[in-house]
């Protein structure tokens, strides 16, 4: 199908095939733009429909805590005298439910409550605040929606501790008998499904429930003796599941509930194949000039998305994009964010070149049924669909290899390969819609791999709350180191960045300590032989925490990338950021795993397993039912270490360089086997270490490195890793530091659907890097990357509203509040299905601030209040000749700032002055002056003057 526009000089065609991975993904055949991506996720069950009603609590004169009833006024109480922290008064005033919370800090003049209810349908609703002129305000709502609501409470501009409070509205007056929970509809077979139901009020009658479906499920019940019965059933296999709940044989409202119960340890593989439209615009273009150019385009209906940029064979530039709508587009090309010349530039798009999901044709029995260890094919048609991208995912009890071959015709034979039988949900779309009939319900049959699976839960409490002044620690455990090879920085908020204690707690385990001198969120960077510790840079906040969540737990340590069978392998879970929650941690291989858990009672703990056989492992961490980044990991675990225990190396280099052969030694100690040596470059190229025998039991491993950055080398003794291995070293001048790198701008706060937003991310003085950007969320986005003065804009457009979670890592280690969670509301512009993955991945250049280029080193943004500074002493009011005259300078509570002190006289600048830090932004000040007359004393916190200052003295 070609594509027309008189504004365009010619249209991209012909068999050529042309892949440019990094770039675009893309692959040209018939006159078709077509890309392939792939990514996998595994994870454990998801329910198909979910939605986690939270506890519903009744009693005799109305509804409690978090219920409220349809067409009723909710008051929320909230008392600005303590620190934000809920308490439920379980008191319900007829129709008025009543939430206290306690705030510690003082109620300000000019603070303020700023609050918002966010609705089930996803629209936000504006309560009524009122101020009880007792140091409380009063938030009143009248729901208008069933369903679970979130109560969102700002003050002074920041979610006071525990905001979002999550409430639930029902239609249903007190004195029905009402179910709610998960267990309704959704379940995990071999995990208990749970849900609730509550009799307050119902009168007498006999409850009865029962559970049908393709397994014997065992049911258990516990009165909780205040009206409600909490009930649990045990699903032993997956499929769809009749819960039955009778009040005096009558169904209550809602039953029989269908829940559909998937196998244990889900996973998810995902595959997409596009189609776009290609065209060209008029004039030459270089290969340099491409780089700082991006382009966008925007439909009839103002949705506007970033479009791919490429330069063509013919010189001229080309973009790529995926009509969504018929009409004219308008596409806007800029160059540091100026319109290039004639654009932005007019486009008219056919009826027929939308894509439409509807037009899809899918066929074959492998939608209905499936085999383990087998190819199970489809055919999917989209001749006659148009442009669009087909996005194809498969989640079930094992991750399915999926193939897909192209005819060149539009008609695709997809097949999937599934090593687990049970049932797997597919989902194809088209253009971001389902095609008809999706997402499909697969029963595969056949035999298993017999893979074996532990899991273990803990509950995480909220780490104890730092304040400024205060001593602050951060543990980690790394056994085989020493703590000479350690070193820590601690940045704060306002961007000073100063040395930390390291302290060695026990054999292996270490802690870093500092004190803070501001409120916010702090950068704490642990090196290991000048290169980043796994997990480092850490994000550590210092007073109340402004988010909590998943993607705020980190996991790090030499278990989660390699181990050896039969010995207990470690790494370390640092989960003080995210609040307080639920960490399971699931191992999944070969062999069943014995799992350890030890608590270092400081947000952070120590996870150590230990497996029987080796092999390919995949290790799951969770916290509240949702991955960390990165989870799950694959770790390789090797057999046992034997005779490579005993391997030693000598004189490994601190440093190497490019195109410089780098060696250094093992020594076997009468170890008997073969030895083996592989390099690792930052890029990923494998390349072999060339091994001489020296003298007996010693020999050399010599590699030639052609690329700056960290190098892996891979050791191993019999197939076995020794125990260093591997080995890292920093070529070449290696300055990239992800603690450096930042990002800011509206595309990391709340968003809107069919909307382009951005954000920048700052590289000055990062060095140069691989920048890789990865979006995971309900919709696939359009998103680009291009070159700033400060660093870098990603730009993108999200097309489902819900929650995003954007990854931002620089030379494979996440920057500081990555990932960045992220809400779009508005219309829905795409059907949601399985999580989608966007990325975007650019090689940086040395960036450098222009303030630093014209100023050198950048002082930090203090923040301060000179008029909290006092300062005494006879030194301010009359000075004597030739003797040390002195006052006193108190800044404790006036924040932090640099101490300016001048004095001038008569016949200019003072002699002699000196200033010292007695701690606790408290100073010492004495001069000496050698000629009589009036003296002018200059005192400043900043840039500005603290009370009093200029002072006069007489000499």
């Amino acid at each position: 199908m070609a594509f027309m526009s008189g504004l365009w000089n010619s249209i991209v065609g012909g068999n050529e095939k042309e892949i440019n991975w990094n770039e675009f993904s893309t692959l040209y055949l018939d006159s078709r733009l077509k890309y392939f991506s792939v990514s996998e996720i595994d994870k454990e069950a998801s329910p198909i429909v979910y939605a986690e009603a939270h506890k519903i609590t009744f009693n005799k004169t109305g509804l409690g805590l978090s219920y409220t009833p349809l067409n009723f006024v909710t008051i929320f109480h909230i008392d600005t005298r303590k620190e934000p922290v809920i308490k439920c008064d379980q008191k319900t005033l007829s129709t008025i439910t009543k939430i206290t919370l306690i705030n510690r800090l003082q109620k300000e003049e000019g603070s303020q409550f700023v609050s918002e209810i966010r609705m089930p349908s996803g629209h936000v609703d504006q309560p009524v605040i009122e101020d009880n002129r007792d140091g409380t305000v009063s938030i009143k709502y009248d729901p208008r929606e069933e369903g679970v609501h979130e109560l969102y409470v700002k003050y002074n501009g920041e979610h006071v501790q525990g905001s979002p409070y999550k409430f639930h509205v029902d239609s249903i007056s007190s004195g029905y008998v009402t179910a709610y929970g998960p267990g309704l509809v959704s379940g995990v077979s071999g995990e208990p499904s749970q849900f609730t139901i509550s009799t307050k009020g119902a009168g007498s009658g006999g409850l009865s429930m029962a559970v049908e479906g393709p397994s014997k499920a065992e049911i258990t019940c516990h009165d909780n003796k205040d009206g409600t019965v909490a009930v649990s059933y045990l699903p032993t296999a997956p499929g769809e599941y009749k819960v039955s709940v009778r009040f005096g044989d009558k169904h209550i409202k809602g039953s029989p509930f269908t829940a559909k119960v998937t196998g244990e340890g889900r996973k998810r593989n995902q595959i997409s194949v596009g189609s776009c439209s290609e065209v060209t615009l008029p004039g030459k273009i270089s290969d340099n000039d491409i780089r700082s150019l991006n382009a966008s385009i925007q439909a009839p209906s103002g949705l506007e998305e970033p479009c791919f940029l490429k330069r063509l064979p013919s010189g001229n530039i080309g973009i790529s994009f995926t009509p969504r709508e018929a009409g004219q587009h308008v596409v806007s090309v800029k160059k540091l964010g100026v319109h290039i010349q004639n654009s932005p530039f007019n486009i008219t798009v056919l009826d027929q070149e939308v894509g439409d999901a509807k037009k899809v044709k899918v066929s074959g029995t492998a939608l209905k049924e499936g085999k383990t260890h087998s190819e199970n094919t489809f055919t999917v048609d989209t001749r006659n669909a148009g442009y669009g991208g087909l996005s194809l995912s498969i989640e079930g009890p094992s991750k399915a290899e999926i193939q897909c071959a192209d005819s060149k015709d539009g008609v695709l034979a997809i097949s999937y390969k599934p090593t687990e039988p049970g049932y797997y949900i597919v989902n194809l779309k088209f253009a971001d819609h389902h095609v008809e009939g999706s997402p499909f319900t697969v029963k595969v049959g056949g035999e298993g791999s017999n893979r074996q699976r532990e899991k273990i839960q803990r509950q995480r409490d909220p780490a104890p709350l730092t304040e400024v002044g205060t001593n602050c620690k951060l543990t980690f455990k790394m056994p085989g180191i020493t703590s000479f090879d350690l070193a820590a920085t601690v940045t704060s908020p306002g961007g000073v960045s100063e040395d930390a204690e390291i302290q060695e707690v026990e054999d292996g385990l270490y802690s870093v300590h500092f004190v803070p001198k501001e409120l916010g969120v702090h950068t704490v960077s642990v090196k290991y032989r000048e290169i980043h510790i796994p997990g480092s840079p850490f994000q550590f906040t210092v007073g109340p925490l402004r988010d909590s969540g998943a993607h705020l737990v980190k996991a790090g340590g030499a278990g989660l990338e390699r181990g050896e069978a039969g010995r207990f392998n470690e790494f370390n879970v640092w989960t003080r950021e995210a609040g307080a929650g639920q960490l399971a941690i699931s191992l999944e291989g070969p062999s069943k795993a014995e799992i350890d858990f030890k608590d270092r009672k400081d947000g952070s703990c120590d996870v150590s397993y230990k497996v029987d056989e080796p092999g390919e492992y995949r290790i799951g961490l969770k916290f509240n039912e949702q991955h960390i980044p990165d989870s799950p990991f694959k770790v390789y675990i090797s057999p046992a270490v034997g005779d490579a225990h005993l391997l030693e190396v000598a004189q490994f280099p601190d440093s190497a360089q490019v195109d410089k052969p780098t060696q250094f030694y093992i020594r076997l100690n009468g170890a008997k086997g073969s030895l083996d040596g592989r390099v690792i470059s930052p890029s990923g190229k494998t390349d072999d270490c060339f091994i001489q025998n020296i003298d007996g039991d010693q020999y050399s491993i010599r590699f030639m490195p052609r690329e700056n950055g960290v190098h892996n080398i891979n050791v191993k003794f019999n197939g076995v890793h020794i125990p260093a291995s591997p080995l890292r070293i920093k070529v070449g001048k290696d300055d990239a530091d992800p603690a450096a790198v930042h990002a800011h701008g509206p595309g990391l706060g709340a968003v809107k659907t069919g909307a382009k937003t951005d954000l920048i991310i700052d590289t000055c003085n990062a060095g140069m890097g691989i920048l890789a950007v990865t979006m995971d969320g309900p919709s696939r986005v359009a998103m680009d990357c291009t070159d700033v003065e400060e660093g870098y804009k990603v730009r993108y457009t999200p097309l489902s509203p819900g929650f995003y979670y954007m990854s931002i890592k620089y030379n494979g280690h996440h920057i500081v509040g990555s990932p960045f969670k992220i809400e779009a509301t508005g219309e829905n512009l795409a059907e949601i299905g399985a999580q989608e993955t966007s990325s975007v991945t650019v090689e940086t250049v040395q960036k450098v601030s222009k303030s630093a280029q014209k100023q050198g080193p950048v002082l930090p943004h203090f923040k301060s209040d000179a008029t909290k500074v006092t300062s005494k002493g006879m030194g301010l009011k009359k000075a004597y000749l030739n003797k040390h005259n002195q006052f006193t300078v108190h800044a404790g509570d006036a924040g932090n700032n640099i101490l300016y002190v001048g004095i001038y006289g008569p016949k200019g600048p003072c002699d002699e002055v000196q200033l010292k830090h007695k701690g606790k932004n408290n100073y010492e000040c004495w001069y000496v002056v050698r000629d009589r007359g009036e003296y002018i004393v200059i005192v400043k916190w900043g840039d500005e003057h603290i009370p009093g200052s200029p002072y006069k003295v007489e000499v």
